[in-house]
């Protein structure tokens, strides 16, 4: 089964998998090749050096030697896994930005709240709204989406912790998250909320604003797609070079015409315009920031997404990092991580309530 964004720390294989490893790396290519077979599928290596751009800790976080192996896991393994590592990544990351948290509804939804150690009075009449990574089967994010731009914007984050797939498919997350902004519309007006998530979030965060417009709802301040995508029904050129953590660990090859992440599509069509805003009518979005990276598995994805918001009309600037994978802004050690974690801040401090 094939989710999107398993937002997770991978651990290092063990001994007799090294050696295996450091047997492959002794023998592997040491020249790039390339072959188009009939159907026009190339069949590639490539020789791929850590860039020189990044900083000691991404060259040493991009350099582990993770196996290829599949290792199969069932939901109640890799949601036990996700829930451990995002306890200990959220506590790193709020070691580096302290907030208050705190747990409740709103419209009946669960919500984590997380708010910044000191609000500015001019902040007080405004929310960032959170829609957490992790394949849309787990909660890898609601902590570590939240308490940086929490502090870093100084203003209440609402993370919704929407039901899950396989459970619960689409179009259950949509729903749960529409209740909460429709609740806080009575609170706050639309141009005094944000709207963001990772991975999974990044693609609910635009799925959702499709709906408030089918709705006739006014629309967030701005939105912060933070790698995702809009289209279910085709696979993008990213996902077949990449795997969780770049170009390293398991990768399955595509398979024509199939659609991914079944789980969460359910019986929806894929080319539902909610389900994938790729073909919906995004003119009149907020100001949008798109933020992926070069080894990204949903690179495709973001950029397919960016261009149909930017041809659209809608002011989407987006932020590429050279050389690191799939949210690498989960982990706070990374100098790239807080910069990226920053320019999100940024985005969102400067349009939401202003």
């Amino acid at each position: 089964m094939k989710l999107i964004a398993y937002v997770l720390a991978l651990a290092v294989a063990g001994s007799s998998m090294g050696f295996a490893q450091q047997t492959r790396t002794r023998t592997g290519p040491r020249k790039d090749t390339s072959v188009i077979d009939a159907q026009g599928t190339a069949h590639v290596t490539r020789v791929v050096p850590v860039p020189e751009s990044l900083s000691p800790e991404a060259k040493a976080w991009v350099g582990q030697q993770v196996s290829d192996a599949a290792v199969p896991e069932t939901l109640a393994q890799r949601r036990g896994r996700t829930d451990a590592w995002q306890k200990r990544a959220g506590a790193a990351m709020r070691a580096v930005y302290p907030v208050n948290m705190s747990m409740s509804r709103i419209a009946g939804v669960p919500v984590r709240i997380v708010t910044p150690l000191d609000t500015p009075a001019a902040n007080r009449d405004r929310v960032m709204l959170n829609v957490h990574g992790g394949g849309f089967n787990s909660d890898s994010g609601s902590l570590v989406e939240s308490i940086p731009i929490a502090n870093l914007t100084k203003t209440k984050v609402i993370s919704v912790l929407y039901r899950l797939a396989p459970e619960h498919p689409f179009p259950a997350d949509v729903d749960d998250t529409v209740a909460v902004y429709k609740e806080l519309l009575k609170t706050y007006p639309a141009n005094h909320i944000g709207l963001y998530g990772t991975s999974a979030g990044a693609i609910l965060t635009a799925e959702v604003a499709v709906r408030l417009k089918q709705l006739g709802l006014p629309l967030p301040a701005a939105l912060g797609v933070f790698s995702g995508l809009g289209d279910f029904s085709r696979e993008g050129d990213s996902r077949a070079m990449y795997a969780l953590n770049g170009l390293s660990g398991h990768l399955d090859v595509p398979t024509a015409g199939a659609t991914h992440d079944a789980d969460y599509v359910g019986k929806t069509n894929p080319r539902d315009p909610v389900l994938s805003p790729l073909f919906a009518d995004v003119h009149g979005f907020p100001p949008t920031l798109f933020v992926t990276a070069t080894r990204d598995m949903l690179l495709s994805g973001t950029a397919n997404l960016q261009r149909h918001f930017y041809e659209s009309g809608v002011e989407a600037p987006m932020v590429v990092f050279d050389g690191l994978p799939h949210a690498f802004w989960y982990h706070v050690e990374l100098p790239e991580a807080r910069e990226a974690l920053g320019v999100m801040a940024k985005f969102l401090d400067k349009n939401v309530g202003k």
